[in-house]
């Protein structure tokens, strides 16, 4: 079982989050970076929260600006640098703006962001997101500036309090850390080894998650499909995606990102059989050449991650599967590039996150020899990118007559005055823009629309009106936006519209804006 703790955190009210006139102070959190750091940005917003600040109605306006990094990608430094340049102007102007610098960047990075941006209040790392709250006050309290960075986990980020950008879709981390050794990653260094979360508390969280309206659940994990190793389980994921189903109003359970040498048979198969596990897949295929693969210690080959994807579709047909590719990863040939390319035209993903390589310091890859010249890099990548748009442009044709269930989004879902369009994500996540027809009832955020598809592009789908078709059905996350737009008002829920019960399981806080 892992050692940090499981117990829920309870942030106590900062005298920092107080303006001298006795009003709260307002913070801004920006995120930079993948899912897991979209999720610990929620826990930053729900301990800050806990502590008396509020969200700033205009985030230029903040009082505390937080900026949560990402270190994968090598303009990672670059933005968080840019940002931090446009916000010293911004301190200078602003008696007792606060800036605080956490994730991965500041782990990795430390105390070097301080001495390169003196004006920067507190930088934290991804072990002690808890602590800001008390960084803030103590900055202020000493007048300079708080560096804390933990080389262990304190406490799970999960037993944190929250806030959720949604209603109607939750992220419920399962595990943090990696026990890989993927040359060119550097998540393991910053983010520690792999930490699991009993199987009851990760249920219950769903459970609090789906009291408070949600009906969509992603699962999020650095490798999800290793789940259980703490405890010993090999086959704990697909039993806890089965238990899912088990869930009475979990409409929708997505989870990201599984690694295809552990990715087996009974999870296949749970995906399968359980009636609301999504078909979506995404499954990170990094190259398609057995050398590089071999070289960036990613444990399985080509044909095993062809087997993979055959399997998934044998089981389940109209899954959608979307990859990661890294094009010019050391000592890759124009071979070895030919066969990322066969292998991307055997697998027809959906869609592919492809990215050029670049050094990360601290990672084996970093020092090593034959480094690919970058015009080279870049001619590859637009060869891949180009394939990838042709495939997924087919994939997404291949769709056009389909009837689809699409859960409308919040800040996607906002109405083209020309089009009358909407937007969602179809149940295999492909985004759909869907027209309302003339007269025909709009949907709330958190409604599931049926449509039928009638155009494609390689990003997204269209699906303009077909007479008889288009139905809305109103759900309870779509009831949970308008309680949240209510109170955000100030003003009264409609009628009918019930209020949640508190949600108190040992787990985060769940909070309605």
């Amino acid at each position: 079982m892992s050692l940090a703790s499981a117990e829920p955190v309870r942030i106590a009210p900062s005298p920092a989050a107080v303006r001298p006139d006795g009003s709260p102070r307002s913070y801004s959190v920006r995120t930079l970076g993948c899912q897991m750091n979209v999720h610990d940005s929620e826990r930053l917003s729900g301990s800050l929260d806990a502590a008396g600040y509020v969200a700033a109605s205009d985030p230029a306006d903040a009082d505390v600006i937080v900026i949560n990094t990402c270190a994968v990608r090598e303009n990672a430094a670059n933005k968080l640098y840019g940002n931090l340049g446009y916000l010293a102007g911004v301190k200078r102007e602003r008696e007792g703006m606060q800036i605080a610098v956490g994730g991965c960047l500041a782990q990795k990075d430390q105390g070097t962001i301080v001495e390169k941006a003196p004006w920067v209040d507190v930088v934290f790392g991804t072990h002690n997101m808890g602590s800001l709250p008390a960084l803030l006050e103590r900055a202020r309290h000493n007048e300079e500036a708080q560096v804390e960075i933990l080389e262990a986990l304190e406490v799970f980020p999960s037993t944190l309090p929250t806030k959720r950008d949604s209603a109607s879709s939750g992220w419920v981390s399962i595990s943090v850390g990696c026990n890989n050794t993927c040359t060119f990653c550097i998540v393991p260094s910053l983010r520690g080894t792999e930490k699991d979360r009993r199987p009851g508390d990760v249920l219950a969280e769903v459970q609090a998650l789906v009291d408070d309206g949600a009906i969509e659940v992603t699962l999020l994990g650095q490798n999800v499909n290793t789940y259980g190793v703490e405890f010993g389980d090999r086959q704990a994921f697909g039993k806890l995606l089965r238990a899912m189903g088990e869930i009475e109003g979990l409409e929708r359970v997505r989870f990201t990102s599984p690694h295809p040498a552990a990715f087996t048979g009974d999870v296949i198969a749970a995906m399968a059989e359980t009636h609301n596990v999504m078909p979506s897949l995404h499954m990170p295929l990094q190259s398609g050449s057995d050398t590089v693969l071999k070289a960036m210690r990613r444990s399985y080959r080509s044909k095993k991650f062809l087997g993979i994807l055959d399997d998934v579709r044998a089981q389940i047909p109209d899954a959608a599967i979307t990859t990661d590719i890294i094009v010019g990863f050391p000592g890759e040939t124009e071979e070895d590039f030919l066969e990322t390319m066969r292998v991307v035209e055997a697998s027809r993903f959906s869609s592919a996150f492809t990215f050029q390589y670049s050094i990360r310091p601290g990672t084996p890859a970093a020092t090593m020899d034959h480094q690919v010249p970058k015009e080279v890099v870049q001619e590859r990548y637009e060869r891949l990118h180009a394939l990838q748009e042709r495939l997924s442009l087919e994939e997404n044709q291949a769709q056009i007559g389909r009837t689809v269930h699409v859960l409308t989004g919040v800040s996607e879902g906002r109405k083209d005055a020309a089009s009358r369009r909407f937007t969602g994500r179809a149940e295999d996540n492909r985004l759909i823009h869907f027209a309302v027809p003339e007269g025909a009832e709009e949907p709330r955020p958190g409604d599931v629309v049926t449509v039928q598809i009638t155009a494609a592009a390689p990003h997204f789908n269209i699906a303009d009106e077909v007479p008889g078709v288009y139905a809305v059905r109103r759900t309870r996350a779509g009831d949970a936006w308008d309680r949240r737009q209510a109170e955000s008002c100030g003003v009264p829920a409609p009628a009918g519209a019930t209020t949640p019960r508190a949600v108190n399981l040992g787990l985060p806080t769940l909070r309605i804006r």
